[in-house]
């Protein structure tokens, strides 16, 4: 049980950096740049128990808010959790936490499920920022849908890859 807990103490803060290195893999497309980062939303929920996975990308909000670079374009700052990209940096604990929740039922239904709160959440604060909710699915979600689910894909497949190693099979 000892080892478990060890275990557990050592991997949020791993997801919560390899976020922050996701973050840092990007391709500018617009207002919402194309990042990793869901990848590794995804592969928290898929890997970790839901508080875990939760608590992870918490962590991830917290070290960029206290200054540490770990959002898109190492940047950092409570700014990003107020702006319009807020809603998608927000949505993160809830969908790993939902991912991780609802892998138990089924892990494609868990990661289109935190997926769709990503979008939801994401559109609707670019939505009010730029106070047109049909350009902000164009530009915030329409263009990664399919890119998402690549990644979800992969964080799927890999998920189950380390569970195995993880089981010594």
């Amino acid at each position: 049980m000892k080892k478990d807990r060890v275990l557990r103490i050592v991997l949020i803060p791993v997801f919560a950096v390899l976020t922050a290195v996701g973050a840092q893999i990007s391709i500018p497309l617009g207002t919402v740049p194309v990042t990793l980062q869901m990848l590794f939303v995804f592969l928290a929920g898929f890997f970790l128990n839901p508080m875990d996975a939760l608590t992870a990308m918490v962590l991830y909000l917290a070290l960029g808010v206290i200054g540490i670079p770990v959002f898109a374009n190492f940047s950092a700052g409570f700014q990003h959790l107020v702006g319009p990209t807020a809603g998608y940096l927000w949505a993160f604990p809830i969908a790993a936490f939902l991912i991780s929740y609802l892998r138990k039922i089924n892990y494609f239904l868990a990661g289109i499920t935190g997926l769709a709160v990503v979008y939801l959440l994401g559109w609707s604060v670019l939505g009010l920022f730029i106070k047109n909710f049909s350009k902000a699915f164009l530009v915030g979600v329409l263009p990664f849908i399919g890119i998402d689910f690549v990644k979800m894909i992969l964080a799927l497949y890999a998920s189950k890859k380390l569970e195995k190693i993880m089981e010594g099979k």
